[in-house]
């Protein structure tokens, strides 16, 4: 156990720089600090409590992956072999194509997820056995902790379906619980702690609906959003109107009890480094300037500066400079052209998410060349970009629109959510009787238009795939390269270095079995 504790130590003391936590420091040498020294003090819970939400930053890679990185936004385009920059996609192509095996996971050791489920497994047992945390903390905390452990486990369910179920800690060397000799639980037994985690950590949060750390802990609210999420997501298959009905039920309850939440008339401010925890999110990872930024953006989405000077923004009729478009990172996955030319003109998320390049002809006009994600722009710090803005894992838009998918389900009219979130979208733009529901062509089938537009508002949150996903089969069949001979596709493999840990670990049907 003294390993888990130093592990656990030295990431949150770096994070939460407050006297709590050099008081923390001086208790004894990190190496030294075991179980049987720490959970003495509120501090040392309250440490404890940042260092989860360290680690849960550290899984937004992962997040964004099995998110968005199989469904039809990142792709190098037709007639060419690698990204418009000449960068290589490192094998990242193989997410987009659909062409996963055992030795290309696209993901490994499901995430790094375990690693943290079981801190979150040790801060409830340790919680429910304490008298040093305030009643109100130790209540907010078991809120937290089981939130944010059904929402580990609802990534893991909707990406491999059957998972290892733990819910004790377990100590001593064997922190990651997927290399526990512990077989897979059945899908429908993992959807079940996930919806009573979902209940004991409304239970325990009560009747307080508080944000803390400027949004960047788990909320409440947060929960609620998850079991929107959770129950549309049944309510799609077995669990029907009953399902959806409790999914807009939890919707409703965060708009009836937390009137501060409203989108931002600005999109593109939604994002920025200097707005942190605003009214529109609803749980975020924060990232700060000299503590962490947001590095996967910067090792697979945004070109390196020498490169991206060789093309041109149109718009403005210039060439990319070193000094202000210094991305300095590596493009293994570009938006796809034609992800860019779905968006209208007249739409601000359009340039808020996307960056279009150019190149420019000899007779002077340009010629688009390629596009990549620009939604963290994050700041200028000693001529280098630091990608410091909030990644959001739940916001009010998210809300709004989730209201709608329930409305449309239930046979309600969705008009409301839908327009408001279009409204914002166009700004001086927006006309109602062109733009608004129910007046553009998509809006005849309205479950299409919702996709639509979550697809335009979330490029780049992790989202499009678990849409698609939810919505049912069909749509992501239509909308990605996943053929529905590859069915079984629509879950992940597990990789050969988890199959070798854990030899009761079964490969996901339908992958060349280990």
């Amino acid at each position: 156990m003294k390993k888990y504790i130093s592990l656990v130590l030295s990431g949150l003391c770096i994070l939460v720089l407050t006297s709590s936590c050099r008081k923390q420091l001086d208790l004894a040498p990190v190496s030294s600090v075991s179980d049987a020294n720490f959970w003495q003090t509120a501090d040392q819970f309250d440490a404890f409590v940042a260092g989860v939400h360290t680690q849960f930053r550290s899984n937004n890679s992962a997040f964004q992956t099995l998110g968005e990185m199989r469904a039809d936004i990142f792709a190098t385009d037709p007639g060419t072999n690698g990204t418009f920059t000449g960068e290589a996609t490192q094998g990242l192509e193989r997410l987009w194509t659909q062409n996963l095996n055992l030795d290309n996971p696209g993901i490994s050791s499901f995430g790094g997820f375990y690693y943290n489920i079981n801190q979150l497994n040790l801060l409830i047992s340790k919680l429910n056995a304490t008298s040093v945390v305030t009643t109100a903390n130790k209540n907010y905390y078991l809120g937290i902790a089981y939130g944010m452990r059904a929402f580990y486990y609802y990534q893991l369910y909707r990406s491999w379906g059957s998972v290892i179920i733990q819910t004790d800690p377990t100590s001593g060397s064997t922190l990651d619980i997927s290399s526990l000799a512990k077989a897979a639980s059945p899908a429908d037994a993992v959807m079940a702690l996930i919806k009573a985690d979902i209940d004991k950590s409304i239970n325990s949060f009560g009747p307080d609906y508080s944000f803390r750390n400027l949004k960047g802990y788990w909320s409440k609210s947060a929960t609620l959003m998850l079991k929107a999420d959770v129950y549309l997501w049944t309510g799609n298959r077995s669990g029907g109107i009953a399902d959806v009905t409790i999914a807009k039920a939890a919707l409703t309850d965060i708009q009836t009890n937390v009137p501060s939440l409203q989108l931002l008339p600005s999109f593109s401010n939604v994002f920025a480094s200097t707005n942190k925890g605003n009214n529109e999110m609803i749980f975020v990872s924060h990232y700060q300037l000299n503590e962490a930024t947001m590095g996967f953006v910067q090792t697979s989405f945004v070109p390196q500066t020498s490169l991206i000077v060789n093309f041109y923004d149109s718009l403005a009729n210039r060439q990319f400079n070193a000094t202000t478009d210094n991305w300095g990172g590596l493009l293994r996955a570009p938006v796809k052209i034609s992800t860019f030319r779905q968006f209208k003109s007249t739409d601000t998320r359009t340039l808020a998410s996307i960056q279009p390049a150019y190149s420019k002809l000899s007779n002077g006009t340009y010629k688009i060349a390629g596009c990549f994600t620009d939604k963290y722009q994050g700041e200028q710090n000693a001529g280098t970009r630091q990608i410091t803005n909030d990644f959001p894992i739940y916001r009010y838009a998210d809300l709004l629109l989730m209201m709608a998918e329930a409305k449309v389900a239930l046979g309600q009219d969705p008009s409301t959510e839908i327009n408001l979130v279009r409204a914002r979208a166009y700004g001086t733009n927006y006309n109602a009787a062109t733009l608004g529901f129910p007046n553009q062509p998509i809006d005849a089938n309205p479950r299409e238009a919702i996709l639509q537009e979550r697809f335009y508002e979330f490029v780049f949150e992790g989202k499009r795939w678990y849409d698609l996903r939810r919505a049912g089969d069909n749509y992501v069949y239509e909308h990605t390269t996943l053929l529905p001979s590859q069915a079984y596709a629509l879950l992940w493999p597990i990789d050969r270095g988890s199959l070798t840990n854990n030899r009761l670990l079964v490969q996901t049907p339908g992958y060349a079995q280990f």
